[in-house]
């Protein structure tokens, strides 16, 4: 319930924002320094024709007064200036009369008015659901950007009242659509895909309004706390058994070469004597080490006699070393 009314909360809160910046726009198209100037020249002139009609400034031409003061109405009333990326939309009388801009343009006072200045640049507009359920019941937070753009400003002001709130409703409605039909996996990892989708189901409904949806990036998708350690847990488990996989398949091939090595010391009693005596030197070379050998092997390689020998060798140097340490 606390969510659904903080979205209830929120959607006045855009459309007072929405407000907002429409009326800001409007008194920038009705209000110029161009339409000020060309007024103040208006008025000057006009006291300028006074003064050659009357010959001095202090009586005044009551004709030439009401001709300059409508005209100085007219100008600083029908002057408007639109921005290069803005589009004026003209009524005259309440009947649609033209788009207007971009640069200075001329309307009538009083007979046509400005109801609204349409920004043509490509917008972006965020937006989430609210714990929505996926296919597979799992709640989910999905937050998303559209990137969108008004391409007819007639369409985008006639045929909806708020095309802004609009695009944000419609984007919220479709992005539960579409979680609702896909699985916590496939949001997951397709969020290029489902981006796509619904960047397409949006342009189908809005293009009717001359607004098109260029793209939709899902940017971050959030579950609970709870599900998100089971989901650590399982990846975990996963890696684990991925390691154990590759370590019995590493053990295999081991096994493997060691039936090949097998194989040519079968057939060549030399080669093994020759493994085994490099075996006994590589152990021997380091000090303090044992080697237990088997006895098939001492008998098979006379192990036992080099061994002896070996050790001796060894004995006779470390008793050596221990005579000259203390002479």
């Amino acid at each position: 319930m606390a969510e659904k009314r903080k979205n209830k909360s929120a959607l006045p809160g855009l459309a007072r924002e929405y407000k907002a910046t429409s009326q800001l726009e409007a008194e920038a198209a009705s209000l110029n320094w161009v339409a000020a100037l060309v007024t103040a020249a208006v008025v000057v002139a006009g006291a300028s024709l006074n003064r050659l009609v009357e010959g001095t400034w202090e009586p005044v031409n009551i004709y030439i007064a009401i001709v300059t003061a409508l005209l100085a109405a007219i100008c600083f009333f029908g002057i408007k200036i639109a921005n290069q990326w803005e589009r004026a939309v003209v009524l005259r009388l309440g009947r649609f009369r033209c788009l207007k801009g971009p640069g200075p343009f001329f309307i009538i006072p009083i007979i046509e008015s400005i109801v609204h200045s349409v920004d043509m640049r490509i917008r972006s507009t965020d937006f989430s659901s609210e714990s929505t359920l996926t296919k597979d019941t799992v709640p989910v937070n999905v937050d998303a950007i559209c990137f969108w753009m008004v391409w007819d400003a007639k369409k985008a002001i006639l045929e909806v009242e708020n095309f802004y709130l609009a695009i944000v409703l419609s984007a919220q409605t479709a992005l539960r659509d579409i979680i609702g039909t896909h699985e916590l996996a496939d949001l997951l990892t397709h969020r290029e895909k489902l981006g796509k989708r619904l960047q397409e189901v949006l342009d189908e409904k809005t293009n009717p309004w001359g607004i098109t949806v260029q793209s939709v990036e899902i940017r971050d998708i959030i579950i609970p706390k709870d599900l998100e350690d089971a989901m650590s847990k399982q990846a975990q488990a996963e890696r684990e058994r991925q390691a154990r996989i590759i370590l019995g398949t590493a053990e295999t091939e081991i096994a493997e070469k060691f039936a090949q090595a097998a194989k040519q010391y079968e057939s060549n009693p030399g080669a093994m004597h020759l493994r085994g005596m490099n075996m006994l030197f590589e152990g021997l070379k380091e000090k303090g080490s044992m080697i237990i050998v088997p006895s098939s092997a001492l008998e098979t390689m006379n192990l036992g006699a080099i061994g002896g020998m070996a050790a001796m060798s060894q004995m006779k140097s470390d008793k050596e070393r221990a005579d000259d340490r203390e002479s």
